[in-house]
């Protein structure tokens, strides 16, 4: 499976950086709801590592942030989270973006967070 990068950049620094996430497939098209659920938290998840390195990221509550998927300038779209913390993007995926922001705003509501994209 091809890793997905999430590129990082943490509030109070002055450079991104880049993390992979192995565990969700790089093919977005055939994601289900439990998949993008996977992506989000594995993006929060990078976030954390980068502020915190060294220690276990604390459980992962689909709540607190803002996200939205824009288009990408080439072709697909981008996932992008801003947290307290900082932001984290991943892509561009080959997916549509209205068919991505409602299986976000699921897997968001799943956890009884707010469905609107901030």
């Amino acid at each position: 499976m091809k890793p997905i990068e999430v590129d990082l950049w943490v509030r109070g620094t002055q450079f991104a950086t880049t993390h992979t996430i192995d565990d969700v497939p790089a093919q977005a098209d055939i994601w289900t709801d439990a998949e993008v659920r996977r992506l989000l938290t594995e993006m929060l998840r990078a976030l954390e590592r980068e502020k915190n390195p060294g220690g276990d990221p604390p459980p992962v509550t689909l709540r607190g942030f803002s996200w939205i998927v824009s288009p990408y300038e080439t072709g697909g779209v981008v996932v992008h989270l801003e947290t307290q913390m900082g932001t984290a993007s991943a892509g561009p995926f080959q997916i549509e973006q209205d068919r991505l922001t409602a299986m976000i705003r699921r897997a968001m509501q799943e956890t009884g967070a707010p469905p609107s994209v901030h």
